[in-house]
């Protein structure tokens, strides 16, 4: 079985294609500013173009993993994600607190999704 990797890194992949699953790697805001909002929107929109460079869409996204520094900010992240995912096709999810890589670092979402 063939495996496809995209924006490939000296440590990790940003999506790496397999028998019809993307599996996209953490992403993070690639400017952390101090707003879990925006941070979460700026992931959005990056985990939509790395979806797309793979052949898929966030319709097609079978489950998400999100982490947040302060889980007191779950209501903030959800009023982002709430917009954006795609009605219908909501993905099984798990949310949990967690240390991140950096402290300016708020949330990061990995999710894998069906190739179309």
């Amino acid at each position: 079985m063939t495996i496809r990797r995209l924006q490939v890194g000296p440590r990790m992949s940003q999506v790496v294609v397999h028998n019809g699953l993307a599996y996209l790697a953490g992403q993070v805001a690639p400017n952390p500013v101090p707003s879990v909002a925006d941070q979460t929107q700026q992931i959005l929109e990056r985990i939509d173009a790395l979806l797309a460079e793979a052949g898929t869409d966030k319709s097609r996204i079978l489950s998400t993993n999100i982490w947040l520094a302060d889980i007191g900010k779950f209501a903030e992240m959800n009023s982002v994600w709430d917009a954006w995912v795609a009605p219908g096709n909501t993905p099984a999810r798990a949310t949990v607190e967690a240390k991140l890589a950096t402290p300016a670092h708020l949330v990061e979402i990995m999710v894998v999704a069906v190739t179309t």
